[in-house]
């Protein structure tokens, strides 16, 4: 992914939040220059992977396959005293474009659709040797509201409405080509994109930077 690409999502994503009136912390516009001569104070941002994260899953098409992300909030397993005991973020996708099908050893995460276009969703169980459960429902709650979805059934959230995924339940979503530029909500619990992500085909959780242009911001994976 190139670097020029990154930037331009994460000005596109942006301009999207601030159409909808959410509002992001100062460190947001922080630029790179600002975070090399960060003292102490910032290290906890930098400790949970606090900030922007810009995504092509290693599919070099990000229109199609990809996102921008940004982490408001987040704990740490290894260092429970320095963050929260649950995580959130906001996910910003573009029409058409697709997070790849996964699920997660232990979080359990709310999907909110905060509105600006639809949010489809596809679920499936995890066998226990990990594969993708193809026959059986899944059971999964709506705003609270049980609901029993065939495997691979798609299906909508409007702005506004739900879903909560819990551990070992493959997901796959994506905004609806028919809407505008999505806005989705991500609480959890505590996020660690290091080892409880498992996926089902065969990506890279960070992309590959091609170094274009000057970066314009630092991701969360880039602190170090």
């Amino acid at each position: 992914m190139k670097r020029s690409e990154i930037n331009k999502a994460v000005r596109t994503a942006r301009d999207v939040l601030k159409k909808h009136h959410f509002n992001l912390p100062p460190f947001a516009d922080y630029f790179p220059e600002q975070w090399r001569l960060a003292e102490g104070e910032w290290g906890r941002i930098r400790l949970n992977g606090l900030g922007w994260d810009v995504t092509d899953f290693g599919g070099d098409d990000f229109p199609a396959f990809g996102t921008v992300l940004f982490t408001l909030r987040n704990g740490n397993h290894k260092h429970i005293e320095h963050g929260t005991p649950y995580a959130e973020k906001v996910i910003v996708l573009l029409p058409g474009q697709r997070l790849p099908l996964h699920f997660h050893y232990s979080k359990t995460e709310d999907i909110i659709n905060r509105g600006g276009g639809i949010l489809v969703m596809e679920l499936y169980n995890a066998m226990p040797d990990e594969t993708v459960d193809r026959e059986s429902e899944v059971h999964v709650y709506c705003d609270a509201v049980e609901r029993t979805v065939s495997p691979g059934e798609i299906f909508e959230l409007h702005p506004g409405e739900s879903i909560t995924l819990t551990p070992r339940m493959y997901h796959r979503f994506w905004a609806g080509e028919k809407g505008g530029v999505l806005i989705c909500g991500e609480v959890s619990s505590v996020n660690d994109d290091m080892t409880d992500n498992y996926f089902a085909e065969p990506v890279k959780r960070f992309a590959d930077i091609e170094e274009d242009e000057p970066a314009g911001y630092v991701l969360c994976n880039e602190y170090a």
